[in-house]
């Protein structure tokens, strides 16, 4: 294992530990079922990688707590459409692999406030996939399972705008609309409920920008147009106009340092406008 100092271990647990699930995007590494193997990867030991995976659940855990103070969030719950021992399902970017993210909450939440809850719930949320990377796991990740429901979040990585070619956006529009569309003929065609598509939230370009880990930025404009095509799709759509994290503008405590990845209360947002999309429908 190589030496890193205690700065760069937190680096290490901030950036990586919480976005990167090493198991998810190697799943066939000989040693990707061994976290002392996973840890070494990271420069950490077993015991710290455990420990910070278990801070991130913990962090989820205590979001959920705190949207079930609110009594709106107790009604929508007692309203939603799923039974208590479903499969539920997400495909996803790193927005969703976040170990303290709003599918985590969302897991949370449902098991503490349903009754003998007995779901089943499957993060396929894989970091800085695109929806053609999405497209291509989906069998093995999601219909593997046998999913009840399955919600898709993607986008937001199709319309990197990479710092060595910023006049394109890496995913034309016609490919990511083609992958969606893909996507939902392929789960339609297997899962009885209707799918929840997940909008990308906005992102805070400047702190992107500003951020020496990254080599893209992503522009309002590029969201925006993969919002649409969302918006269009059959099944329950979160968030078609991307005002979840404020309006006019996101605000900057919904998000991480990076700008990109929400916080956790901007995972909570998240988690609100899913409930109320699922119960308004």
């Amino acid at each position: 294992m190589s030496n890193i100092s205690k700065e760069e271990k937190e680096i290490v647990k901030q950036y990586l530990v919480q976005f990167y699930n090493l198991e998810k995007r190697f799943p066939l590494l000989p040693g990707m079922g061994n976290t002392a193997a996973v840890a070494s990867l990271f420069g950490l030991e077993e015991d710290e990688l455990k420990s910070a995976r278990v801070t991130f659940d913990e962090n989820a855990k205590q979001a959920a707590l705190e949207l079930l103070k609110d009594d709106e969030i107790i009604d929508l719950i007692s309203d939603l459409p799923f039974e208590g021992h479903e499969t539920i399902a997400v495909i996803g970017d790193s927005i969703t692999d976040d170990l303290q993210g709003w599918f985590s909450i969302l897991s949370h939440l449902l098991e503490i406030a349903i009754e003998d809850a007995e779901f089943t719930f499957v993060n396929a949320g894989v970091s800085f996939n695109t929806s053609s990377e999405a497209l291509r796991r989906v069998d093995r990740d999601i219909l593997s399972h046998k999913p009840d429901w399955v919600m898709i979040a993607l986008g937001t990585f199709d319309v990197q705008r990479l710092n060595a070619t910023t006049n394109r956006t890496l995913l034309p529009l016609s490919e990511t609309w083609e992958n969606l569309n893909s996507l939902q003929d392929i789960l339609t065609e297997e899962v009885d409920n209707d799918l929840i598509w997940i909008t990308p939230p906005p992102v805070i370009s400047e702190l992107l920008e500003d951020n020496p880990i990254y080599d893209f930025t992503v522009e309002k404009l590029d969201l925006s147009q993969v919002r649409e095509l969302i918006s269009g799709k059959k099944g329950f759509v979160v968030d078609p106009r991307g005002l979840r994290m404020g309006k006019p503008e996101p605000e900057a405590w919904h998000f991480l340092s990076d700008g990109l990845h929400p916080s956790i209360s901007g995972h909570m947002e998240t988690v609100k406008s899913l409930l109320k999309t699922l119960v308004k429908k």
